[in-house]
């Protein structure tokens, strides 16, 4: 605490005022970056490599042709049909969602359905990419390869390397 008497130095009183000035504009100056930080933290992409396994773009294309999916071919690899383009506002990676989903093998065996709600950055990679081709309400057909899923480790029922089948919508 700075005592303002006649025995204080004007200027250790001045020095110390002015450390306590830069002290605290500096914690200023870090809560602004911090809030910064938090908000073009969502402006971040997915970060994946394209895949370009001709044996799992055949076993995809053959499940599209089976089940009627018409399909857009995503950069990523991903084949996938916007059912419902649902809200105009998009989702990102920090949007936390609402999901109902079935996910199915190649084979047409569906290893898992339900509703979720996470941020999409907790997803597998391949959610991360398509999810955002549409908003809340939308609907979307995704056929994911395998490094944008679960890669070479299998995930309960799961097959290692597996390419996946997701009909998907926001909630």
């Amino acid at each position: 605490m700075i005592h303002f008497t006649p025995k204080n130095n004007p200027k250790t009183s001045f020095s110390t005022l002015l450390s306590l000035f830069t002290l605290i504009a500096g914690l200023g100056l870090l809560s602004a970056c911090s809030k910064n930080e938090t908000s073009t933290a969502c402006a971040v992409t997915p970060q994946y490599v394209n895949d370009n396994s001709a044996t799992q773009r055949a076993q995809m294309v053959a499940f599209c042709n089976n089940n009627g999916i018409t399909y857009t071919v995503h950069p990523s690899g991903i084949l996938y049909q916007i059912i419902t383009p649902g809200d105009t506002a998009k989702p990102t990676l920090c949007t936390s969602l609402t999901m109902t989903y079935t996910g199915k093998l190649m084979t047409g065996i569906q290893f898992d359905a339900g509703t979720i709600t996470y941020p999409l950055k907790d997803l597998i990679v391949g959610w991360q990419i398509a999810v955002p081709l549409i908003g809340k309400g939308g609907k979307i057909k995704m056929l994911l390869p395998s490094s944008l899923a679960y890669g070479p480790n299998a995930n309960g029922s799961i097959p290692a390397n597996s390419p996946l089948y997701f009909e998907m919508s926001i909630d």
